[in-house]
């Protein structure tokens, strides 16, 4: 891990993360919401062994990884409201690094404060996959709201986990970039953004060296949070990742994936989480 945490340093010394600050305030913390009763949303149970499996924490309780994600959970709402921030966007290097299970443990982790609600929104409309985590499959989404008319909230889905609402991806496409900064886009990133104040939006994005989507669609977000793999991402990669997002978004943190191999199980492995910080 030595060439990755040199990496992570360099950037932080050259100043990356320096960025313009939203100016409007965080809303005041809000007492005890009750429970939101879903008329419109699609309310689904999702079977606990589904969510186990995938490991969404919701469902493993228990796990090593839990402390890890609830440190994430605290480092990313201090820095959301420090700022007067409430969305993120969650992408990686490369392909297969953890970016979707740490998008979708962040916003479940989010969802169980009672002060927001939560939307995850799949973004990744080349290679959608948080369907998959909650056990769904060939459902309508995001793709089907910008390019068919369908109205939002047919789409979004409440998967059981309260104040936590989906908005999947739907179908793949190859113009991914070209379709998320639509004019249409935009303005459901303002809608979604402004609409409820006491909601934080998570992005799932595409990997930044595969596409250009992340570099077109970043400035729609408050700021960014990047994971790498242990002993996956090379430093080389994770350098040009870094250096591809210098100052156009803030980034939050780094979220190693997969670390300490040597002293955990398989399971544990693949799920764990050491926050590098700024």
């Amino acid at each position: 891990m030595d060439p990755i945490r040199t990496a992570l340093e360099l950037y932080k010394e050259s100043d990356g993360t320096a960025s313009d600050r939203i100016s409007s305030k965080w809303a005041e913390e809000h007492s005890l919401p009750p429970s939101i009763i879903y008329t419109r949303t699609k309310s689904l149970a999702i079977p606990l062994p589904t969510l186990c499996e995938h490991r969404v924490m919701v469902a493993n309780k228990y796990a090593p990884f839990i402390d890890a994600y609830k440190i994430l959970r605290t480092q990313v709402k201090q820095r959301l409201r420090e700022n007067g921030w409430n969305v993120v966007g969650v992408t990686s290097a490369g392909h297969g690094e953890g970016k979707t299970l740490t998008s979708v443990n962040l916003a479940v982790s989010l969802a169980m404060e009672t002060t927001q609600t939560v939307l995850l929104v799949d973004s990744d409309l080349s290679d959608p996959s948080v369907h998959h985590v909650f056990g769904l499959k060939n459902c309508l989404g995001l793709t089907d709201y910008l390019l068919d008319d369908q109205p939002v909230e047919d789409l979004l889905i409440h998967p059981g986990i309260e104040r936590f609402v989906l908005l999947p991806a739907g179908r793949a496409l190859s113009s991914s970039t070209e379709i998320l900064t639509s004019p249409k886009m935009l303005d459901l990133v303002e809608e979604l953004k402004y609409r409820y104040p006491s909601r934080v939006v998570v992005f799932d994005l595409p990997p930044l060296l595969h596409t250009a989507d992340v570099l077109a669609f970043s400035p729609y977000t408050d700021a960014l949070l990047l994971v790498v793999e242990e002993g996956r991402t090379t430093a080389e990669d994770l350098q040009r990742a870094l250096a591809l997002i210098k100052g156009s978004r803030p980034v939050l943190g780094t979220v190693l994936n997969k670390a300490g191999k040597s002293a955990m199980t398989v399971a544990e492995m693949e799920a764990r989480l050491a926050i590098l910080g700024r």
